[in-house]
């Protein structure tokens, strides 16, 4: 049985036979080597459309992934809501600088949540030049490869308008504040997913790295993330949707598939075998291997290693557990890559 890598990807997303599992990065996947050898580069890459398209197909061109994706950062919603951002460099994402809006429990004063308009939000800003990036990287590999589209979640974007530190007290202190915040920036979430996903994409990898459970214990997961979750990523009409949370997340998993997403995507601190045990078929499941260790400090043997052992532990579609440092060697991802392929 022989299958284009959209084939083989489509497949492994819904659980039918395939002739091997794909290996694709479905997180940030830019890396210094893929920018020299395109010849495009960040920052410039996050907010023009065509050289997004670009980079974002570099995983395939460059390197043998089986999918494209972009964007590369999780700033851009924050940005069109009033952040200031440093655009960051080659070698480096963009960085939030500025939380615009007054948010503290300790004092006991906030600010009211008006936002704009979910129609407002889409029609400029980085998230417009993502939409029509998204469009042109569907014009030029949608018909080979899977187009998968990142975006932020809703507790992750309430906490970088106020402050992750300050949402996170306010649990404790306020807890009606939050939530207020949470219910503010959702509908913008929802919309802009439903955008990917009408832009050309064909899945949805929402990064919700603050409900971690370094700042959430499972049992507030439900009440300030996964509710919104299932309203804003897995209720998105034609496409997949993949939940991408840092961290060890054993302990959520369940949580996570109780979202109703398509796909979980989970970092290298959860162990292979115990992930995909845990989530027994509920849901199909990205990952996990580490992107410091192998990828960015050991060596293609060790990267060759990692990414059979991912394989052999019944990932469905194997890949890094988390976004690509740009500094990650052509080499190392290579033979990730050939670990996948190789019988």
């Amino acid at each position: 049985m022989s299958m284009t890598p959209r084939e083989r990807v489509l497949a492994a997303m819904r659980k039918e036979k395939v002739d091997r599992p794909p290996v694709a990065v479905f997180t940030q996947s830019a890396t210094i080597g893929q920018m020299e050898a395109l010849n495009v580069f960040w920052p410039e890459a996050h907010s023009n459309p065509k050289a997004m398209a670009k980079l974002g197909a570099g995983q395939a061109d460059v390197l043998g992934f089986e999918a494209v994706r972009a964007p590369f950062c999780l700033t851009a919603e924050a940005e069109r809501l009033g952040c200031m951002v440093d655009p960051g460099k080659q070698d480096r994402t963009p960085m939030l600088k500025t939380h615009p809006f007054k948010f503290d429990p300790m004092m006991g004063e906030y600010d009211e949540p008006n936002l704009m308009s979910p129609e407002e939000f889409l029609k400029s800003g980085r998230p417009a030049a993502v939409l029509e990036g998204i469009k042109l990287l569907k014009e030029s590999h949608g018909k080979d490869y899977v187009v998968v589209a990142g975006n932020t979640g809703p507790f992750t974007l309430a906490g970088h308008l106020v402050s992750t530190e300050n949402l996170v007290f306010g649990i404790m202190m306020a807890p009606d504040e939050v939530t207020k915040w949470i219910k503010a920036v959702n509908p913008l979430c929802k919309a802009y997913t439903q955008a990917l996903s009408d832009a050309g994409a064909d899945v949805i990898q929402m990064s919700e790295p603050s409900a971690s459970t370094d700042l959430l214990s499972p049992d507030m997961f439900d009440d300030y993330a996964g509710s919104y979750l299932k309203e804003c990523l897995a209720s998105v009409k034609d496409a997949f949707s993949v939940l991408h949370i840092c961290g060890n997340t054993t302990p959520l998993i369940d949580h996570m598939v109780g979202t109703g997403v398509s796909g979980l995507s989970i970092e290298e601190k959860v162990d292979p075998k115990e992930g995909v045990r845990l989530v027994n078929k509920r849901a199909f499941v990205v990952g996990n291997v580490g992107v410091v260790n192998p990828l960015l400090q050991g060596t293609p043997e060790d990267c060759y290693k990692h990414g059979k052992i991912v394989k052999e532990a019944g990932f469905d579609v194997v890949s890094p557990g988390c976004g690509l440092s740009a500094l990650i060697s052509n080499d190392n991802l290579k033979a990730l890559v050939k670990a996948v392929k190789d019988n």
